[in-house]
C-alpha cells in the first residue's frame, strides 16, 4: 500500500510517498509543489492543484494524510494558508483517495516521541525510519512524517470509525 503525506502551504506544499507492507515502511519519493508568488491567489491555487494532481498520478497512492495547520497571528496569512489547505484536501479526495488529518503535535510524537520536537529532530527520525531517503526539503520531511504518522494510526482510526458507525 502507498500513502502520501502532505504538508500544506501556499508557497511550498511538501509531499512524501511511502510504501507500507505489514509493519515495514519504505521511502518512495518526496518533493515540494511550489507556486509563483508573482501570480494572483487564484492562479497559485491552480498551480498547487495541478502540481498535486501530477504527483498523485505519478505515484498512485492509496490513501492521503494531511497535516493540520497552526493558526497564524497574521489573519491574512492564515486565510491564504486555509485556502491552500482546502486545495490540498480536495485534490486527493477528488482522485478517490481517503484523506485523514493529523495535528502537528501527534505527527511529531509519533515520529520522534515528543509532541514538541524540533524540525531537525523530525528530519533525523524520518531518515532513520526510511533508510536511503534523501529528503528534498524541510517541507518534504514534514510531509514524510505525516505519511509515517498515518501508517501508524490508520488501522486504529478505521476500527474506531467502524465501532462508532455500528453503535
Amino acid at each position: 500500500m502507498r500513502l502520501i503525506g502532505l504538508d500544506p502551504g501556499l508557497r511550498n506544499t511538501g509531499w512524501g510517498v511511502i510504501a507500507v507492507r505489514d509493519n515495514r515502511l519504505a521511502h518512495v519519493a518526496d518533493g515540494v509543489v511550489k507556486t509563483d508568488a508573482g501570480l494572483s491567489l487564484a492562479a497559485r491555487l491552480v498551480q498547487l492543484r495541478d502540481g498535486l494532481a501530477d504527483v498523485i498520478a505519478e505515484y498512485a497512492p492509496d490513501e492521503a494524510a494531511v497535516e493540520e495547520t497552526f493558526v497564524n497571528t497574521n489573519p491574512a496569512s492564515t486565510l491564504k494558508l486555509g485556502q491552500a489547505r482546502g486545495v490540498v484536501l480536495l485534490v486527493p479526495a477528488s482522485h478517490g483517495l481517503p484523506v485523514e488529518e493529523y495535528p502537528p503535535n501527534l505527527v511529531k510524537k509519533t515520529v520522534v516521541g515528543t509532541g514538541h520536537a524540533a524540525k531537525e529532530q523530525v528530519q533525523m527520525m524520518v531518515r532513520t525510519l526510511l533508510p536511503g531517503c534523501e529528503i528534498k526539503s524541510a517541507d518534504a520531511a514534514d510531509a514524510l512524517a505525516v505519511a509515517v504518522c498515518h501508517a501508524h494510526h490508520r488501522d486504529a482510526r478505521r476500527r474506531t470509525a467502524e465501532l462508532e458507525a455500528a453503535s
